[in-house]
């Protein structure tokens, strides 16, 4: 069995959950380690158990309590060295023996799931999305991205479920209370992916068994649950697919979401 739970999800803090029977990782730690500790207490984990922390970019809504709960709990935390030297504060709190390095697009593995990091398109250092096996299944994370591009649809093809962004409307982001230069960079091409974009992305993974979807990364202040739902559906629709050929889902910004089963 492979679980999926998103903990937090939106641009105040992100961390998100995958589980097997055996193994227990983290991906991103965007929230304070109280935080994750709690959520984690909720669902019965003891956050001593996490087998590692995957990081995906050095943005504090990506790495805000890493050192700390890492620190705390003796966890491996999984990064590429861009990312790892982009955020000093955060690695100074790592022990040196939980440092584990990754290059993005070759393989690792923790216990029984195989990872992949695929490259994204977003201002950071050495950003990436994972792609997580077991056994037959493939499950994606995929966020902060500038615009889709064909190596990420070739990474997230043949997955049967995918965390995918679905950041910002882009009227609402218009007259939203974002100064000009932080909406030119949500929009630009290393920025964030719209709900438009998000439906379609998710429209041509249909094609390539795609079974359930959970939009994340929801800006709070140029995007709506229901607009970023509403969006995706009519994109779906336009695209001759019916709604109800999908489980589609939104991550809650601050509580735990609906446990994903894979």
């Amino acid at each position: 069995m492979l679980n999926f739970y998103s903990l937090f999800s939106g641009s105040s803090g992100n961390s998100l959950l995958v589980k097997t029977d055996s193994t227990c990782i983290l991906i991103d730690a965007g929230v304070s380690s109280k935080k994750i500790e709690n959520a984690l207490l909720s669902l019965e984990i003891n956050p001593s158990t996490v087998d590692g922390i995957l990081i995906t970019h050095e943005h504090s809504d990506h790495v805000q309590g890493l050192g700390t709960f890492a620190k705390k709990f003796d966890i491996p935390v999984f990064v590429n060295q861009k990312t790892l030297d982009a955020m000093p504060k955060q690695k100074e709190k790592i022990e040196e023996k939980n440092v584990h390095l990754f290059t993005i697009e070759e393989k690792f593995e923790i216990n029984d799931l195989q990872i992949k990091p695929f490259r994204i398109p977003h201002d950071a250092a050495n950003p990436c999305g994972f792609n997580i096996y077991k056994e037959n299944e493939k499950i994606s994370i995929a966020t902060d991205i500038g615009h889709m591009t064909n190596g990420i649809l070739k990474n997230l093809e043949n997955s049967s479920f995918v965390l995918l962004e679905s950041n910002y409307d882009p009227e609402v982001l218009m007259y939203s209370h974002y100064p000009y230069s932080l909406k030119n960079r949500i929009a630009g091409p290393t920025g964030h992916l719209s709900n438009e974009a998000a439906g379609k992305t998710i429209s041509h993974l249909l094609t390539c068994g795609l079974k359930q979807v959970m939009l994340g990364h929801l800006s709070k202040e140029s995007n709506f649950p229901e607009l970023a739902y509403k969006t995706v559906v009519e994109e779906l629709i336009a695209n001759n697919y019916n709604e109800n050929s999908l489980s589609l889902s939104i991550a809650n910004r601050d509580s735990i979401s609906k446990k994903i089963c894979i």
